[in-house]
């Protein structure tokens, strides 16, 4: 499948911003399932400078300085991906959890494939005892970590309502999980901490999701705009294996990876300083669309 992806960001700012630097994280991935075939990001007004690098998780991270005086800020970003994804079945036969939590253990590379790097709390998710708690319902003794995997997201899904007016991306993770409301970023978050609290690596995903209803049903939530998801290390055989909790979905070809990292904080499509305005308003536009 080869998508069209278009993923406008407008900032409109109540006074004048006299300078603006800003980080971005908008080039889709080439890898796990994915092909990068293009990609251009317009920016109005006009950097003043443009820099890029590859971060630690691989995510090009292009730096931009604005210096001329602005009350809105346009950033246009436009990808071309191919995807041909085959996920396991959630009910597929896969290595009992802790064995793969022991050999997570054992890695002996610290790179970001390494799952070694996403057993430990981060900025955004800390291991909580009641999370923990709560995702050890999911994990019978000697269990096979697809199942286990599975059956904690299709519960996030069930115990948890989609309300985007209920958080925003400070919410600590203790909140959320205690009101159980929030958006595909929190639940999440909430479900690689639970994994982390196991001792199992899980990864945030952020990315796009292209949904195709059926007739007279709604959309599933998190289309039309950037989605998350979690990625869950599953064994040197089945490696990392892609879970939507705010859907309860295997991630497959309707999902398109845009960066890999830690939690939110690490992939954060767009952010960074302004100086001069008090107050601002965001826009995000997301479509997504397969290439006939």
């Amino acid at each position: 499948m080869i998508y069209d992806i278009r993923h406008v960001t407008t900032y409109s700012y109540e006074t004048q911003v006299s300078f603006a630097r800003c980080s971005l994280r908008l080039e889709p991935i080439s890898g796990d399932g994915q092909e990068l075939i293009s990609h251009s990001v317009e920016i109005r007004p006009r950097p003043t400078e443009r820099t890029a690098r590859r971060d630690f998780f691989g995510t090009l991270t292009e730096s931009v300085l604005i210096e001329s005086a602005h009350r809105s800020l346009r950033i246009d970003s436009r990808s071309r991906v191919s995807v041909a994804r085959q996920p396991p079945a959630r009910n597929a036969v896969s290595p009992p959890w802790e064995s793969v939590r022991d050999r997570a253990f054992e890695a002996l590379s610290l790179d970001a494939a390494s799952p070694v790097g996403y057993v430990f709390a981060s900025a955004l998710v800390p291991v909580l005892r009641p999370v923990t708690a709560y995702a050890s319902a999911s994990f019978s003794p000697d269990g096979g970590i697809l199942a286990g995997a599975a059956d904690l997201m299709r519960r996030i899904r069930s115990d948890f309502k989609y309300d985007p007016k209920a958080t925003v991306i400070s919410t600590p993770l203790r909140d959320v999980f205690e009101k159980r409301h929030g958006v595909c970023q929190d639940f999440a978050h909430v479900m690689i901490a639970g994994l982390r609290g196991l001792g199992l690596p899980a990864a945030y995903v952020s990315g796009y999701l292209r949904t195709i209803p059926p007739p007279g049903q709604p959309r599933l939530q998190g289309a039309d705009a950037t989605h998350a998801w979690v990625s869950v290390w599953c064994g040197s055989e089945l490696g990392w294996v892609g879970f939507d909790p705010t859907n309860d979905l295997m991630v497959a070809n309707d999902h398109i990876i845009l960066a890999i990292g830690r939690d939110f904080a690490d992939v954060s499509p767009v952010d960074g300083v302004i100086v001069g305005a008090r107050k601002q308003k965001l826009a995000v536009a997301v479509d997504v669309l397969p290439v006939e």
